[in-house]
C-alpha cells in the first residue's frame, strides 16, 4: 500500500498570478535544436539551486518535441517531495535568477525575467505531471497528433490573445482527446 503523506501545511487555495495578465504577443517558431540546450543549462542551474532537495526534472512542452514547431519557451517540470514547503525550493529558485509567476493549488510557476523558460514545480506523484509527459512522449512518436497540435497552435495563434493562459485554455480540447488517443495507444 502506499504510503499517504501529509503536506507540512495547507496549499494556498486561490490562484495568484504575480504581475496580472499578460498578451500573448509570441508567434510559433520552426523546432530549434537550442532548444534541447537551453533545458539542460536550466537543469543544471536548477540542481545546483536546490542540491538539498530530491528533484526530478523533465523537459516538457512542444520545445521538448523535435520537428515540432513552438513558441520560444522552453517549459521544464520539477517535481519536490511537498509543495507546501516553499522554503524548500522557491528561496533557491528566486536566488538564481527565476521570478515567481504563479501560485495556485499544487502548483508554482517561476520563469526567467526573459520569459523564455517556465519552470512548473509540482509535488511528486502529481498526475499532471504524469500528463505532460504523457503528451510529450506521444507528440514525439505519432506524426499525426504532433501535425495536428501544431495546425491547432497555428489557428489559435492568428486571433489575438489578452492572455497567455486564455490561449493555453483554448488548446485543451485538442490536447484531451490527444492524451485519450496516447492513453489507449498504451493500453494495447
Amino acid at each position: 500500500m502506499k504510503e499517504t503523506r501529509k503536506p507540512r501545511r495547507p496549499d494556498v487555495t486561490t490562484v495568484e498570478i504575480v504581475g496580472g495578465a499578460e498578451p500573448l504577443q509570441l508567434g510559433l517558431h520552426d523546432y530549434d535544436e537550442g532548444w534541447a540546450s537551453v533545458f539542460l543549462e536550466h537543469r543544471g542551474r536548477i540542481l545546483e539551486a536546490l542540491a538539498a532537495a530530491d528533484v526530478e526534472i523533465e523537459h516538457i512542452g512542444s520545445t521538448a518535441v523535435r520537428g515540432l514547431a513552438a513558441k520560444p519557451i522552453v517549459d521544464i517540470v520539477v517535481t519536490v517531495s511537498d509543495i507546501t514547503a516553499e522554503e524548500d525550493y522557491l528561496d533557491g529558485l528566486l536566488a538564481v535568477g527565476y521570478e515567481l509567476r504563479v501560485r495556485e493549488p499544487g502548483h508554482r510557476l517561476v520563469r526567467t525575467p526573459a520569459r523564455d523558460v517556465h519552470v512548473h514545480l509540482y509535488e511528486r506523484d502529481d498526475p499532471a505531471v504524469d500528463d505532460y509527459l504523457l503528451l510529450r512522449d506521444h507528440l514525439r512518436s505519432d506524426a499525426d497528433d504532433c501535425a495536428l497540435y501544431e495546425s491547432t497552435k497555428r489557428d489559435l495563434l492568428r486571433r489575438r490573445w489578452d492572455d497567455m493562459n486564455d490561449y493555453a485554455d483554448a488548446k485543451t480540447d485538442v490536447i484531451l482527446s490527444i492524451k485519450a488517443r496516447a492513453r489507449a495507444a498504451n493500453r494495447q
